[in-house]
């Protein structure tokens, strides 16, 4: 047991009821941003209320660069509408974590990420509940995903797809992170989260949850050709589905079978038949897209010393 990595497990709290921490509260960091009348009755760490659980998972990583845990579990608040396993089992997952690897939590898959033009929301009707950024319930990005993407890892392709755990609960080896300068993360922190993104709902907050992995571990989460780099067995050798095999949330469908317990999908399967809109609402949609998927606004650029260039590893 002496060799046995440290574990630290990482809470992003709002207003969620914290009782399963229970036991286990002395090797949680718990961030809060719910204010004093939904203080979490472990000891916390206030943050400001914007950026969803992408801002309080980078603060961490940002502040605590130099003393990470061996191992670090992100969670937020409540776990059980995405994962059944307790925190116990989690955390016994986790020990297992290895440089260069993420672990993530049953039930849910893994998914694909490949809108780089905009998240289309109106396409997804399962992700209704996220789709609107407009007015005081969130704010859209200012770039698209691609640019995003580029101004991280400035002249290089943009991929194919990237995987993505829905939820964005995982655990990650303190190495992995440090694969890339503090200077990265800080830089993601800003084009995120601060400025004119600084919201409580930031669409850049979806991003954020799409992209982490990928940047993490690129030769398991990142495929440059769809089909080129699919690896030829459904899961590796984590338990995920494999590198381009993950799953692809359905256009038009009300429910995403993926996205509920495995006892419940089967009552959900006439729910799954996408119901493509007539033409008269796919203008509207289209339309929604095209104005919606970033902020127009006469914002400068940044300029060059702004930028933080950081190559990705060879097999990038």
């Amino acid at each position: 047991m002496g060799n046995q990595p440290a574990v630290e497990i990482l809470i992003a709290h709002y207003n969620e009821d914290l009782s399963w921490l229970e036991g286990n509260q002395d090797i949680c960091t718990i961030y809060s941003k719910g204010g004093e009348k939904n203080a979490p009755p472990y000891p916390y760490q206030v943050l400001e209320n914007i950026g969803r659980e992408g801002h309080t998972y980078l603060h961490h990583i940002v502040e605590r660069y130099d003393s990470l845990a061996d191992v670090t579990v992100f969670l937020q608040g409540r776990i059980d509408d995405h994962c059944p396993l307790s925190l116990d089992e989690i955390k016994e997952c986790s020990l297992k974590t290895l440089p260069g690897e993420v672990t993530t939590f049953p039930y849910r898959e893994l998914e694909m990420f490949d809108h780089w033009d905009g998240i289309p929301w109106a396409e997804y009707p399962s992700w209704a509940k996220w789709a609107d950024h407009s007015g005081n319930k969130g704010r859209y990005m200012k770039k698209t995903p691609a640019e995003y993407w580029q101004t991280f890892f400035p002249g290089k392709p943009v991929p194919a797809s990237v995987a993505y755990a829905p939820g964005a609960l995982f655990a990650v080896h303190k190495d992995t992170i440090r694969q890339h300068p503090r200077e990265l993360y800080q830089l993601m922190m800003k084009e995120y989260f601060l400025g004119d993104m600084a919201h409580i709902n930031p669409e850049t907050g979806h991003l954020a949850e799409r992209f982490i992995m990928a940047v993490w571990n690129p030769s398991e989460y990142l495929c440059w050709d769809n089909v080129k780099d699919r690896a030829p067995e459904e899961r590796n050798r984590h338990g995920q589905l494999a590198r381009g095999r993950w799953h692809v949330v359905p256009k038009w469908a009300e429910v995403d079978e993926m996205a509920l317990p495995p006892s419940q999908r089967s009552s959900a399967k006439k729910a799954l038949l996408p119901t493509p809109p007539s033409s008269s609402m796919e203008l509207d949609k289209d339309a929604l897209r095209a104005g919606v998927t970033r902020i127009q606004e006469d914002t400068p650029p940044a300029s060059d010393d702004e930028a933080v260039h950081v190559e990705m590893k060879n097999h990038m």
